[in-house]
């Protein structure tokens, strides 16, 4: 019943192609622009070394555990830095299609009912195309195996190809690349590990909710306890948070995404236990003990001291691994010593508006823990600071880079990507809007909501014109009901004609920092 669907699905979507459509808008003076995805953010295909034959392992709905353990739990090799497949038959390879946007799209195309919870670019993939942009000419995206290190060299080598590939195909021209979370990492590794060839091809960067230094109470509650990517009924037929954990325990990426050691925290991220004390008498107490973000590696190492999983009728330990956080270490000091060229523009585009876990908590003082390797089995709680859900604004902001700007979009960590906000200033950036006078580090404005003009005389000869325009406004000021009034008149020394104006401006505040904005305007000319 499960091929039959996924055949009868192929097909639909196989006639849809058929369809004809009208000619997409081009925009012939667009640079190229590459699109690089985050953590979980690309359709990986499992190939049979033995067959050639290939099979979408993420992501997918339809048989997904069995699939996902099968084909994509994995051990870390210290010698290469690389997460090599359980079964070694089996290869992971990233789709090309479509230039690499196929990738990072609609990571289940198969997918009918509930599509939304995994599309990831496809919005602003229809945005960009909207402006102007074309598959294959002007755009391209970069999908990666998400479970290796943000440095490995075959990455690394790949993007520096695709760069190349781009540069050529559009005649020499630089690429703007923008990424998304973690992408962000991996763009930053490759700009120290390879200046010169970024330099070489890279025109602009746009980072958006990059945990530029971690994403620590998202990484500390997942080290332990694992993660969810999809939300809802869907979870019910998707991979179990049981079997993403043994999988992310064996990742670079995230051991890279640990809160950064040397970074200044407003807010410092700690790991936080309830523990059963027991006295001399046998009388047991409550009481909480707080880890630092070095401190916490001792912890995650006891809780997670028992842990394994059986692959093929073996039982193979899966304890928390030090040698993948040696690695991820040496991945953050290059990071931190990475230097932007000085021809290159970079902006950065943060979340905020969100509770985002800082520091993680375990077990109350009416629930003590009397064993940390109960932690895998036992829910957090949290301390949240401001930021995207995921990354706090703190660590998204701290770049390290000499930005152009840095701009903070209410919003959350995966859904900022189908902002209207977000597009705005991406157009801006991009300069696919030809708009001089925009400036996103300012209130910045989306599109009027409403424009009217009306032009007529009035019954003494006066040529009157009234213009009403609406906005909405984005701000971090909280601002109050607001309003104002400007007039303007002149008048000719022979007395023959005059002119006049007056307009009026009101702010109305409403949520997430948003004002509604009206102005009303008038001119009037009299003549001869």
């Amino acid at each position: 019943m499960t091929l039959l669907l996924e055949e009868v699905v192929r097909a639909m979507e196989a006639w849809l192609r058929l369809l004809k459509k009208p000619e997409p808008y081009v925009d012939p003076n667009l640079d190229p622009v590459l699109i690089v995805p985050g953590i979980a953010g690309s359709i990986l295909n499992a190939r049979d070394d033995e067959t050639g034959k290939e099979e979408r392992v993420w992501v997918r709905i339809w048989e997904a555990d069995r699939e996902f353990r099968a084909k994509l739990w994995c051990k870390f090799d210290p010698d290469s830095g690389k997460t090599l497949c359980l079964d070694p038959n089996i290869s992971i390879v990233v789709p090309e299609d479509r230039d690499g946007l196929y990738a990072i799209d609609c990571l289940d195309p198969s997918m009918v009912i509930g599509r939304d919870s995994v599309c990831y670019f496809h919005d602003m993939i229809n945005e960009m195309t909207s402006w102007g942009y074309q598959e294959g000419k002007t755009l391209f995206g970069f999908g990666y195996d998400f479970r290796q290190s943000n440095r490995l060299n075959e990455t690394m080598d790949r993007l520096a190809a695709k760069l190349d590939a781009i540069y050529t195909a559009s005649g020499g021209k630089k690429i703007d690349v923008i990424s998304h979370s973690m992408g962000g990492l991996l763009v930053k590794c490759f700009m120290s590990l390879h200046n010169d060839i970024f330099e070489k091809y890279v025109k602009s960067w746009i980072a958006i909710a990059a945990p530029f230094q971690g994403a620590p109470g998202y990484v500390t509650s997942t080290l332990l306890n694992g993660m969810s990517f999809v939300d809802g009924w869907e979870a019910y037929f998707f991979v179990s948070k049981w079997s993403m954990h043994q999988l992310l325990i064996e990742c670079p990426s995230i051991y890279e995404l640990m809160a950064c050691l040397d970074f200044e925290w407003e807010h410092e991220p700690l790991l936080q236990i309830w523990k059963e004390i027991q006295d001399g008498n046998g009388d047991s107490t409550a009481m909480l003990e707080t880890f630092t973000p070095v401190e916490a590696v001792s912890i995650f190492t006891q809780a997670l001291s028992c842990n394994e999983l059986s692959y093929g009728g073996v039982d193979i330990p899966l304890p928390f691994n030090k040698e993948v956080l040696q690695w991820a270490n040496k991945t953050r000091e290059i990071l931190s010593s990475a230097k932007l060229p000085p021809s290159i523009k970079f902006y950065n585009v943060y979340g905020t508006g969100l509770d985002t876990p800082q520091t993680v908590c375990y077990g109350s003082a009416d629930s003590p823990i009397s064993d940390l390797q109960e932690l895998p089995l036992i829910d957090a709680t949290y301390i949240n600071v401001d930021g995207d859900g995921t990354v706090p604004a703190e660590s998204a902001k701290a770049d390290g880079l000499d930005a152009q700007a840095r701009v903070g979009i209410p919003g959350e960590h995966r859904g900022i990507l189908c902002d209207k906000h977000l597009f705005r200033i991406v157009r801006h950036w991009l300069k696919a809007d030809h708009d001089p006078f925009y400036n996103p580090v300012n209130d910045y404005v989306i599109l009027p909501t409403l424009f009217e003009i009306e032009r007529h005389h009035d019954n003494k000869g006066k040529e009157v014109i009234t213009v009403k325009e609406e906005w909405e406004m984005v701000s971090e000021d909280e601002r109050e009901v607001m309003a104002g009034s400007i007039s303007a008149a002149c008048v000719d020394d022979d007395l023959s004609s005059s002119q006049e104006a007056h307009a009026t401006l009101i702010v109305h505040p409403q949520s997430n920092g948003k004002q509604h904005v009206e102005l009303n305007a008038m001119s009037v000319t009299a003549g001869v």
